[in-house]
């Protein structure tokens, strides 16, 4: 019948069109396992080609919770090419499957004829309404980046400085959490209004998607995300932007520096020497392409006894040793504190949860610190 929640889902659909490609999503056959359940919730899958723009997957969303009768949406987004390659394997590696009904998998698409063209980097741009944009990274994941990344826009923010954090860990985006703001970003005007929390404003892949779905995307994709996140999200003018790093050396970091022109990177690291050697790595990519360590911030220095006894769980000193070999400041040593991962837990940062407590005092001496760069 015309009138069916599956029928209204199918308008909808063909509403939403793909730059790329100038057809809709529907009859671009992008769109697949459309489930819809009589309590009004929609499911489905969307292929992305690495040429699209991923807010494609918000507009998706957008256009079925306005149909009448939605009730709940969920979009899974899904790399075409993975998924391509994977139906391909399921057909026993032939290039001709047969293909299937647009409700069930896309059909398998031929192999490109030559490999694409080389394409050269892209020349960094200065955003100079972003103020000065620093990436805070580490080498290895679990070392406390992101905490340190929200408590010192907290910090800066309580300062009277204009702070804008950008999530750049897609693939581990928790900056929603730890700042206290799980809600979807309004859209005006084609711009991404960003949501703010503690005088700080926030963009992050973690609002764009569902709560349990990965991001297995390629690097062109990571690129294109950092690159809306820059220049398609209404910032205002800030005078601090912090990039909230993924671990590693990958494509979210050649991603934002070829991208925008940083005014440094901030290493994080904890004392063992694990941690160190990776730190190392991160800091020398940086230095590879031209961007300034602006310093190392020793975190998990050390845990302080109820009798007043520090104790160097995670070793000494491995933060000091980093920041002489790379002849940068040492920024700043913090302990832990329990408060410090129940305010990261609850999304109220420590240095505004427990600003006397010693881990608070640190950051804020960084943030400080920072500042007067």
């Amino acid at each position: 019948m015309a009138h069916t929640l599956s029928a209204r889902v199918d308008r909808a659909l063909s509403t939403v069109v793909n730059p790329r490609t100038g057809a809709d999503v529907l009859s671009g056959e992008q769109v697949r396992d459309i489930a819809t359940s009589t309590q009004g919730r929609v499911r489905l899958t969307l292929l992305l080609e690495t040429a699209d723009d991923p807010t494609l997957a918000r507009d998706v969303r957008q256009a079925l919770e306005a149909v009448s009768g939605v009730t709940e949406v969920r979009v899974d987004v899904v790399d075409a090419e993975t998924d391509a390659r994977r139906l391909r394997e399921s057909a026993g590696g032939q290039p001709n499957a047969t293909p299937s009904p647009r409700r069930k998998p896309l059909p398998v698409m031929a192999e490109p004829q030559s490999a694409p063209r080389a394409v050269p980097a892209p020349t960094p741009e200065a955003f100079p309404a972003l103020g000065r944009i620093i990436a805070v990274s580490s080498g290895k994941g679990g070392v406390g980046k992101s905490t340190v990344t929200v408590n010192l826009a907290a910090a800066l923010a309580r300062r009277g400085r204009h702070v804008g954090l950008l999530d750049a860990d897609i693939y581990g985006p928790d900056i929603p959490r730890m700042m206290g703001v799980m809600a979807a970003p309004a859209v005006d005007n084609d711009k991404i209004v960003p949501p703010e929390a503690h005088g700080v404003k926030l963009m992050s892949l973690g609002f764009l998607i569902e709560r349990d779905q990965p991001a297995i995307w390629r690097g062109p994709i990571v690129m294109k995300i950092i690159n809306q996140f820059l220049r398609d999200v209404r910032w205002g003018r800030l005078d601090y932007l912090l990039v909230d790093m993924p671990p590693g050396t990958g494509d979210a970091q050649l991603s934002l520096v070829q991208a925008a022109q940083l005014a440094g990177a901030i290493i994080v690291t904890t004392p063992q020497d694990v941690a160190v050697g990776d730190a190392l790595r991160g800091a020398k990519m940086f230095e590879r392409v031209g961007v300034p360590v602006i310093g190392v911030v020793e975190n998990m220095s050390w845990f302080e006894m109820p009798g007043g006894e520090k104790q160097p769980i995670f070793g000494s000193g491995g933060g000091a040793r980093l920041a002489l070999e790379l002849g940068v400041p040492l920024l700043g040593e913090i302990p832990l504190y329990q408060l410090v991962r129940e305010g990261g837990d609850a999304g109220n940062p420590v240095v505004l949860a427990a600003p006397d407590s010693a881990a608070a005092r640190a950051m804020t001496a960084i943030a400080e610190t920072i500042d007067r760069g």
